[in-house]
């Protein structure tokens, strides 16, 4: 039973959201507000947090930014239609996934089930390391390394540098990262994806690796 702490202060909006996440099975924690969210964080282990952009005391953005200093659990974002700006801002700081409102519950649940997935993937045990020059990508242990130093990425991240270093050379559409990183049927924007990517290679480079090109008009790919 995965722990899903809710974020939201609206009471109907938390109401809805925990219905559909307790009917796929999981337990949750709510908050009302940013502050609150925060602490329960420190309290609880959490699995996933799903939290609203607009809140009081912290919006949503500055929780994830918090979070982010000592945490890479997976995060979702609950946001209004005109709140692009602010989905983006949030993905470059560490969310892995936003859903618009109004949304489907049932879509809620699925994007929670597939962040809890790639937050615990199933590797085969005879998968080995992948690797390119000093980068080393561990599937079994799920954790990234550029020579001696470790890459602290959150699950989407994850999932795209393992599509890129799947096979160096190869030219990967937005279109294709979505699917191998989100799964079929997502419906992610360029900006989203192309967020996820500043966020590994300025990771990268604070190691010292560059090790990811754009290929303009296309997508991107790792150095072969």
């Amino acid at each position: 039973m995965a722990v899903v702490l809710v974020a939201d202060d609206d009471g109907h909006i938390r109401e809805v959201v925990r219905f559909a996440l307790e009917k796929a099975g999981h337990r949750i924690i709510e908050a009302s507000d940013g502050a609150d969210a925060l602490r329960r964080l420190a309290e609880e282990r959490v699995d996933v947090a799903v939290l609203d952009i607009i809140m009081p005391e912290l919006d949503g953005i500055e929780v994830c930014r918090k979070l982010r200093e000592k945490s890479s659990i997976p995060v979702l974002f609950l946001s209004s239609r005109d709140d692009e700006l602010d989905r983006v801002l949030g993905l470059e700081i560490g969310a892995d996934d936003y859903v618009t409102k109004p949304f489907s519950p049932r879509e809620l649940a699925a994007r929670v089930k597939a962040l809890l997935r790639r937050a615990t993937p199933a590797a085969e045990p005879s998968e080995t390391p992948l690797r390119r020059g000093d980068l080393v990508v561990d599937l079994e242990r799920y954790r990234c390394f550029f020579r001696d130093a470790e890459i602290v990425l959150t699950v989407t991240e994850f999932a795209l540098l393992r599509c890129l270093m799947g096979q160096p050379g190869k030219v990967y559409s937005r279109g294709e990262l979505v699917d191998r990183a989100y799964g079929l049927g997502h419906a992610i924007t360029d900006r989203t994806i192309d967020s996820h990517i500043r966020r590994i290679r300025r990771k990268l480079a604070e190691t010292g690796a560059d090790l990811i090109e754009t290929v303009h008009g296309v997508g991107y790919r790792l150095r072969s």
